[in-house]
Formats: structure tokens, sequence, C-alpha cells
């Protein structure tokens, strides 16, 4: 199976500049996971979109790669059937001409 959570737009502290610091900016995250659907054993897509939401907000990171890195490894942590996930956080109000994005994927050799 692949689950998809597409445009799940917020705002959060995430940046090194001074004012990305204080003032919330908006971020839109995408993610694409490949799963083992056995046994009815299924991925809460509401509790994969919370997750995402609560660590991005209570962790208020710096840079785009810890963010990515750190919730790529909480979401495998707890979605252990993921075999493939693609996650992407963009944000699209940092620069006045383009949207920033950064993606990272991961492979679970182990499913």
């Amino acid at each position: 199976m692949i689950i998809k959570i597409e445009e799940l737009t917020f705002k959060t502290i995430i940046g090194v500049l001074d004012f990305e610091r204080v003032t919330p900016q908006r971020v839109v995250v995408n993610l694409k996971a490949k799963y083992s659907y056995k046994d009815r054993n299924y991925i809460n897509y509401v509790e994969l979109k919370e997750l995402i939401v609560a660590i991005m907000q209570e962790q208020k990171f710096e840079l785009l790669e810890d963010a990515l890195e750190f919730l790529i490894a909480k979401i495998t942590k707890k979605f252990p059937a993921i075999k493939k996930l693609k996650l992407e956080i963009i944000k699209p109000d940092i620069l006045n001409d383009c949207q920033v994005s950064l993606s990272k994927s991961f492979v679970n050799k182990k499913v």
C-alpha cells in the first residue's frame, strides 16, 4: 500500500534567521510512504499527520535538514511497517520569488 499526505500546511518556528526564531512561518509537508498491509495492519493517517505537526511545532528546528532527519527517525520508529518513505518540507514564504524545499527518502531494508 501507499499512503500520501499532501500539502499539510501549518505554522511553526523553523530557520536560522533572527525573525524565523520568533515568528512562526508557514510550512508545507508532503509525505509518500509505502508499507506492508497484512492482517489489517494499517497506518492511521490521522496519527501520522498529528505526529508530523506535533514534532515540527515542539522541536522548533533551525535547519530543514535536521527536521527531515528527525521526522524520518520518529515516523519509521512509530510505524515500522513502512518500507519506503519520501518526506518533503516546503517554506513557501521565505523568499519573495520562489518556494524553498528540501526532501529526503528512506528505505527500510529490514522489512
